[in-house]
């Protein structure tokens, strides 16, 4: 299919230094991977002319990134741990309002100097519900630090949990004006059998 280009099915294929990188839609856009240093990078079909990705740290886990099925959505968080509470309050007080923003995920290969070998190829899309912070109860001895997550929904509504997604007639043509698949959900949703067609 030409999705994926050549030389990253080939590397993937070895040992190779895997790139994850997250782009959150706010205004001003947060690029975010996860690694040590800043790189330049851009999303493939999303953001062509690409930009500086901000070094999350390392990687230590990332949640399982489902997709709509059967109109059931799940809510994932990213989260990152150890912040001092100056630093966290600063973020917070920085932070641009994320309801309803798009959120990108995506990976690609790093060459042996840790350069994407390619535009980062996306894999899921989210939208971001809402943002929360931690703080667990230390000794007075010892300094205080934040988590802050983000909240992010694969399916069609903001909430704080799993969520369903309404399938109607109008709703489908806003995404696509000619398809014409949900036509009938009214009627099955009072009940009524209709006669499909044959082929």
């Amino acid at each position: 299919m030409g999705w994926i280009p050549d030389a990253i099915i080939e590397e993937m294929r070895g040992s190779h230094q895997l790139g994850l990188f997250m782009r959150v839609a706010t205004d001003p856009a947060l690029h975010i991977w996860f690694g040590v240093n800043d790189i330049p990078a851009g999303f493939d079909s999303i953001d062509p002319n690409g930009t500086v990705y901000l070094g999350g740290g390392k990687l230590i886990g990332i949640p399982t990134l489902e997709v709509l099925v059967n109109g059931t959505s799940d809510s994932v968080e990213f989260t990152i741990s150890g912040i001092d509470a100056d630093t966290a309050a600063k973020t917070l007080d920085s932070i641009p309002p994320v309801r309803g923003v798009a959120v990108h995920m995506g990976i690609t290969t790093l060459d042996q100097y840790y350069q994407p070998m390619s535009a980062v190829l996306p894999i899921w899309e989210g939208i971001a519900s809402h943002i929360s912070e931690a703080s667990l109860a230390v000794p007075s001895d010892q300094p205080v630090s934040l988590t802050l997550s983000l909240a992010v929904v694969s399916g069609e509504a903001t909430r704080s949990r799993a969520a369903r997604s309404l399938w109607s007639a109008p709703h489908q043509k806003a995404i696509s004006p000619t398809d014409r698949f949900c036509d009938g959900t009214a009627r099955l949703a009072r009940g009524v059998q209709p006669a499909w067609p044959n082929f």
